[in-house]
């Protein structure tokens, strides 16, 4: 089984969300209403911590030696992780999320250094905890190819991302959805046995 150990810097955690200073928020798809229906359909929100899940972050952040990594499903107005190694939160808003700009990405967003970047220089999980430098987040997607939301990791240091570092979280994101959709199986198949009285 796998086990999240910290690597390099100890376990973060997030400040309250009314801090300052002001971080440039991430559009809206153009999608966005059905985007949130798929992502609500899921009954995954707001649910307990999945060790399935927690494998996979926990092999994300050990294959790629970051501060933390998470699976980030992006709400109305929230940004919401099924599961992290490393970060000590439950979400976030969605106006200071980096995962909220990388789903209006097709397959994937990297920010090698965050305070060289104008959308997120300013962002308080930047100039205070977790004190993100780099991200690299995949976008999740359902079936019908809505984005959810993410896998995603941070590092406290700004690094450079090679391509074979994007295949291999491109793949990893790969197995983030098979887990969703076996969740939602799961639930499919829990209300089916709950309305035959099973």
């Amino acid at each position: 089984m796998a086990v999240c150990v910290p690597s390099r810097p100890p376990r973060a955690s997030v400040r309250p969300l009314s801090l300052v200073p002001k971080a440039v928020p991430p559009a809206r798809p153009v999608n966005e209403e059905a985007r949130l229906a798929a992502l609500h359909s899921l009954d995954i929100l707001d649910t307990a911590a999945d060790r399935r899940f927690d494998r996979l972050t926990a092999l994300a952040a050990d294959l790629f030696q970051v501060s933390a990594a998470l699976v980030s499903l992006v709400d109305e107005n929230r940004q919401w992780f099924k599961s992290t190694c490393n970060l000590d939160a439950k979400e976030t808003s969605r106006d200071i999320s980096f995962c909220g700009h990388a789903i209006l990405e097709e397959k994937l967003l990297v920010i090698d250094d965050a305070l060289l970047d104008p959308r997120f220089s300013r962002n308080p999980l930047v100039l205070g905890a977790p004190h993100i430098r780099f991200y690299a987040g995949a976008v999740l997607r359902n079936a019908s190819m809505q984005p959810l939301g993410t896998l995603c990791i941070i590092d406290q240091a700004p690094r450079t991302f090679r391509r074979v570092d994007r295949r291999r979280l491109l793949a990893l994101a790969e197995l983030v959805e098979q887990e969703i959709d076996h969740h939602y199986d799961v639930i499919q198949l829990r209300k089916l046995m709950e309305r035959l009285g099973c």
